[in-house]
């Protein structure tokens, strides 16, 4: 890298996101793009992915195409880059035809630096007859993962962007994600032919993120009292189902929090409202589904809880990665219990043999990580491709350490079970082989007759399955990323076999019997000394501001910088220019109000107390509901039950949504097949299936003239109740 262009480099950071240095590997991505080169980055929440294609868009000519999934965080990323001075738009569903015309227009006069676009929006022949017009100087393909079947998020529309970034031109390509195991990893790479492409890859240990898991019992009140320990401070908790979603927010909010709801059953206006109010510190929790996802960029969520378990390992490192973005204090709680496995088992069962069988695979790996007594951290690197060969004394497992055992004879055996079934086999069928099983699938593949056979019957199913687990964690055993689900051994495991030694191993977690001392809060240390009372003061005159500008907080300072300001009271624009994250252009903006609080603190010294939460509840039944349900279980024609309760069709049908979008199954199909046939509700199915939104609006843009709003409400209905119900 030229000297020059270095220094370019470090101004425009330094100018336009106020910072001083670049982290882990982001410099060297950032050349890499400006090189032409296609690069691949594996970087966790939070270390800044960002970054790697705004600052290299921003500092050559033309504009770069970011493809991201989620219409949220492009809008959230677009207003952020537009506070900081830089010309950015979106183009996807949510615009009107007049912004677009707007947006294609400054994009081709070269005034865009940087241009999102949905997947689906890549696909419209007009986006891309205009695309072909524009000076783009690279493709940034955010959330990758989304390429992968077998990632957690798989999205087909992204397994055609690499044949429309082809018809582009031969175009650089960066590809990020926060969560690639190696196997998805490889996914990626194949389907974006991007094989020679350059790897970056940060590790994955978030050092400021504490991991904990409870058993589910007394939940409300345990949720309640662990929230009000984190008052006043902002927090994500996930919910299964839109109908948990609700009852929560309500919860909280009777208890004195300021929470609100945020799933796809809610009006888009609405969903966006809770979202600026969340971001504008106007309310402390947002209450989310877990299928659907947030997109937000939020860098001070200070706890992340899952109040029912996520459907996989990726998706639970990316939710709790939203917490302490900013390098400070970051609380992950998640509440566990084995009956939310079978639910998730269940919604799988209506889809393709393969796609059902890599959803189990993800919730056995859920499963083992929430009642392994392993360090939590040791885990999650572990299952990303990551050696940690110490616990990292910061989890719950660490904190409290469960029962040790020594494992010498019981990872003998089921090592000799992995060599004796060449190698061909997963977790399971080598545990039904140590315990003896005389199940169909052992039987016809002879290994009844093999000398490891039964060696282990006298021992529990839980406790083998523990002993493979931990065989995998500290590489006795690895897995064949060829071969989803088998196991194979390693050079370790090999010389254990050859010459075994004492290898202690630890007792799972049983949560089918919960002592009630586990549900003990544990103290987390503060990561940095400052004065809590000034960050308080500072943090209220951060929103003040914001307020005014019409800006999220954030975006006038972050946390690490105000509790920069409460450490060495800065009372000079020159000396608040020194801290992190606050260039010149911030104090000769926003510098003045937050010198002279610090200069009028001096003296302060004000302490807050948390009082104690009592958890109240709010029951809300609706007779209309309830008669509604019952009518259409009979299969009473709507027209006959909107006359029945003197509604119009109309408000029929929004009460129907109404219930639907608190989680109640409906089945329609009786009306529906009186007023369309099945192409064309299969033609519908599909619509909503591949959309960006569900807004009606926007589908009557899209599906044309052939169906009126009354028929793609009720087929919202169906699709609604059959994939979020």
């Amino acid at each position: 890298m030229l000297v020059d262009q270095k220094e370019i480099l470090k101004d425009k950071l330094k100018e336009i996101f106020g910072y001083d240095q670049f982290r882990g590997n982001q410099e060297a991505i950032i050349q890499n793009i400006l090189d032409k080169k296609n690069t691949f980055v594996i970087m966790p929440t939070g270390a800044g992915k960002s970054l790697c294609y705004q600052l290299p868009a921003l500092v050559q000519a033309g504009t770069a195409i970011v493809i991201s999934p989620l219409i949220a965080l492009m809008k959230n990323q677009v207003d952020q880059l537009n506070a900081f001075g830089i010309n950015a738009h979106f183009l996807n569903s949510t615009l009107s035809k007049s912004e677009i015309n707007r947006v294609k227009k400054e994009t081709l006069e070269g005034k865009t630096k940087l241009l999102y676009v949905a997947p689906e929006s890549l696909t419209k022949e007009d986006n891309l007859d205009f695309l072909h017009k524009v000076h783009i100087s690279f493709v940034a393909i955010d959330e990758a993962h989304c390429i992968s079947e077998w990632g957690h998020d798989f999205r087909p529309e992204y397994r055609r962007i690499r044949q429309i970034i082809g018809q582009l031109g031969n175009l650089p390509v960066i590809a990020l994600t926060a969560t690639a195991t190696p196997k998805v990893q490889q996914d990626i790479q194949r389907n974006l032919q991007m094989e020679d492409a350059d790897l970056f890859k940060s590790s994955f240990n978030r050092k400021n993120l504490y991991y904990e898991i409870r058993p589910k019992k007394d939940i409300k009140k345990q949720l309640v009292r662990f929230v009000s320990q984190h008052k006043g401070k902002s927090g994500i908790v996930y919910c299964l189902s839109r109908k948990k979603v609700e009852e929560i927010a309500e919860l909280l909010r009777v208890n004195g929090f300021k929470a609100a709801p945020y799933h796809a059953g809610l009006d888009s206006n609405v969903r966006m409202q809770n979202q600026d109010a969340f971001l504008n510190e106007d309310c402390d929790i947002i209450v989310a589904t877990i299928a659907f996802g947030m997109g937000i960029d939020k860098p001070d969520v200070r706890f992340v809880v899952h109040y029912d378990t996520p459907k996989s390992l990726e998706g639970y490192y990316q939710e709790t990665g939203r917490a302490g973005r900013d390098g400070l204090e970051g609380n992950c709680l998640m509440f566990y219990s084995y009956n939310d496995i079978l639910k998730l088992e269940k919604f799988s069962k209506d889809k393709p043999v393969t796609e059902r069988d890599n959803a189990k695979l993800l919730l056995q790996e859920m499963s083992s990580y929430a009642e392994s007594s392993v360090c939590r951290r040791r885990q999650l690197l572990h299952y990303f491709g990551e050696s940690f060969d110490t616990d990292c004394g910061f989890c719950d497992n660490c904190k409290v350490p469960r029962e040790k055992y020594e494992a010498e004879n019981y990872l003998l055996q089921v090592l000799r079970a992995v060599q004796q079934t060449e190698e061909r086999f997963g977790l399971n069928h080598l545990v039904d082989v140590i315990r003896g099983s005389e199940n169909q699938y052992v039987l016809s593949y002879g290994h009844n007759q093999l000398p490891v056979y039964g060696q282990g019957a006298e021992e529990t199913q839980e406790l083998w399955q523990s002993v493979v687990r931990q065989s995998l964690l500290y590489e006795f055993l690895e897995k064949d990323i060829e071969n989803i689900g088998t196991l194979k051994l390693t050079q370790r495991g090999r010389d254990f076999m050859a010459m075994p030694y004492s290898v202690t191993f630890t007792r799972d977690h049983d949560y089918s019997t919960t002592e009630e001392e586990e549900e003990v809060e544990k103290e987390v240390p503060v990561l940095k000394p400052h004065d809590e009372a000034l960050v308080a003061i500072l943090k209220s005159l951060r929103k003040t501001i914001a307020r005014q500008k019409g800006l999220p907080p954030y975006v006038i300072f972050q946390d690490p910088s105000l509790e920069e300001m409460a450490t060495f009271f800065p009372t000079t624009k020159d000396a608040l220019s020194h801290i992190n994250g606050v260039g010149m252009g911030k104090v000769a903006k926003f510098g003045t109000p937050f010198i002279q609080a610090i200069q009028q603190y001096v003296e302060e010294n004000n302490i807050d107390t948390i009082a104690d939460v009592v958890v109240k509840s709010s029951v809300n039944r609706s007779k209309t509901k309830i008669f509604v349900i019952q009518q259409i279980d009979r299969k009473i024609d709507l027209f006959e039950i909107a006359e029945s309760q003197n509604i119009s069709m109309d408000e029929l049908l929004s009460e129907i949504e109404h219930i639907c979008y608190s989680g109640t199954k409906l089945n329609l199909d009786y009306y529906l097949e009186s007023i369309l046939d099945e192409d064309q509700q299969a033609d519908i199915a599909d619509y909503f299936l591949n959309a960006q939104t569900d807004n009606i609006r926007t589908a009557l843009e899209e599906l044309g003239d052939d169906y009126t709003e009354e028929e793609l409400r009720l087929m919202r209905i169906k699709f609604l109740s059959e994939y979020a119900n």
